[in-house]
């Protein structure tokens, strides 16, 4: 597939369709398309998979894109940051945070990530609601803010606070750490609970997630009466 990414820090991907091919993204996120794209929605997979996406806080369906003679469609980044494209392969799977998919081809398979632990997922908050990106394909991802990247070895782990994980190799692993102390979680502003990542495999983390941002910002709303 040919494609271009555009535009900082709102970046945009303009992907260039051949008659036939075909585009799913989440609600929302097309910007402009040629007339020749025709548009439906799909479960992708059932409504066992529809379920899923709606457990872990998506769009239950999913938009079809199909080109009927050779166009452009572009899709459109909700958050500052960039757009990176990942090729999905088996072996080549990845885990992304649930809000940085943004549109992909049809043969990739998107699901909830299960941590090792279960009480990772109740008590780690919006950041360890996950996704695995499998079978084979392109996937379009968006990151907030800029990226900082490691390679972490068998057992090698990094210890990042919750949100910040927007891209991992799905041979990492996730569970979850307390913050030590009743003093650091009451008054150090950090929360409960930690992620912690251990390799092999590669880590992108993100330095503006849309989580944070929005808990800086709550302070300054009006509160109802």
């Amino acid at each position: 597939m040919e494609y271009e990414i555009k535009g900082v820090p709102l970046p945009v991907v303009i992907c260039y369709l051949k008659k036939g091919d075909v585009m799913l993204s989440d609600s929302g996120a097309m910007a402009w398309m040629d007339p020749c794209m025709e548009m439906g929605t799909t479960s992708n997979g059932g409504i066992g998979k529809a379920f899923g996406r709606m457990f872990s806080g998506e769009t239950m369906f999913l938009n079809s894109y199909t080109a009927n003679a050779d166009g452009k469609i572009a899709f459109s980044s909700s958050f500052p940051g960039e757009i990176r494209k990942y090729d999905i392969e088996p072996g080549k799977e990845i885990v992304i945070q649930k809000s940085s998919y943004l549109a992909s081809e049809p043969t990739v398979e998107r699901t909830i990530f299960f941590n090792k632990k279960a009480m990772t997922g109740i008590f780690g908050g919006e950041g360890f609601i996950m996704n695995k990106l499998s079978g084979k394909g392109t996937v379009f991802v968006e990151i907030d803010g800029a990226t900082v990247e490691y390679d972490l070895a068998p057992g090698q782990k990094i210890v990042v606070d919750t949100g910040y994980v927007a891209v991992m190799d799905a041979t990492c692993t996730m569970t979850t750490q307390s913050v030590p102390g009743l003093k650091n979680k009451m008054f150090g502003g950090e929360g409960f609970f930690n992620t912690v990542v251990t390799g092999p495999g590669h880590v992108v983390l993100q330095t503006m997630p849309i989580s944070a941002i929005a808990g800086s910002l709550a302070q300054f709303f009006p509160s109802g009466k």
